[in-house]
């Protein structure tokens, strides 16, 4: 079995580092700084992406990419935690099956998280917004993550907390598990998996159970 993780709101909640990288952006280019939950309904998305959503000229939207990546950089060890369950859910799944991430996140800094956690060494790739030209809801987030597996005649799974992780593993052809931990609702991410779980330690658990045919809910 192959599975792959987002990580916002799946195995950790950087939302106190996301949101002050933004507060400080548009601070330092002098515009007056948008409410948090407009920037929170976008987390998920690219950087530039979720710039532009907030009114970001595009000749600036670069500006404030690299703004906002100085300062992450410099806080994202320090305000990022690991979800609840977070690291139960990756030791045990590291137990029956090969696993991989798969973020919109700079793959660098994800990379610097994940060893910060001391988890990095049970996942055999990282692949973040800088290693692909189209990133989630596009399947080639999850493709290029597959390229570092043998998947023949194994079951894929992707665990994301959004419509885009669930997007993404349904254009590339794999399978997918919504959990609550993060940023989207139940509601919403039913219209795109049929299987939902609270967190990723939970999911893990049902993942199991196909190998053992034994799972209570």
């Amino acid at each position: 079995m192959i599975i792959l993780f987002d990580l916002d709101g799946t195995l950790i909640d950087s939302t106190e580092a996301i949101l002050e990288s933004f507060h400080n952006s548009f601070a330092v280019h002098g515009f007056s700084v948008p409410d948090d939950a407009q920037i929170k309904a976008l987390i998920g998305h690219p950087l530039d992406v979720m710039y532009r959503e907030l009114g970001v000229d595009e000749a600036l939207v670069l500006d404030f990419v690299t703004t906002y990546k100085e300062h992450y950089r410099e806080i994202s060890t320090q305000k990022t935690k690991l979800l609840p369950n977070a690291k139960e859910a990756v030791e045990a799944a590291a137990a029956f099956a090969s696993l991989g991430i798969v973020t919109t996140k700079t793959g660098k800094y994800s990379r610097i998280l994940m060893e910060h956690f001391g988890l990095m060494d049970k996942f055999e790739v990282l692949v973040g917004r800088e290693h692909v030209q189209n990133p989630k809801p596009h399947a080639e987030p999850i493709l290029k993550a597959l390229q570092s597996f043998d998947t023949k005649n194994k079951e894929i799974w992707m665990i994301g907390d959004t419509q885009m992780d669930l997007l993404s593993a349904k254009n590339a052809g794999v399978n997918s598990i919504g959990v609550l931990s993060g940023y989207e609702e139940e509601k919403s991410l039913k219209k795109f998996s049929d299987i939902i779980f609270n967190d990723s330690l939970d999911a893990i658990g049902y993942l199991k159970s196909r190998k053992t045919g034994h799972f209570i809910v």
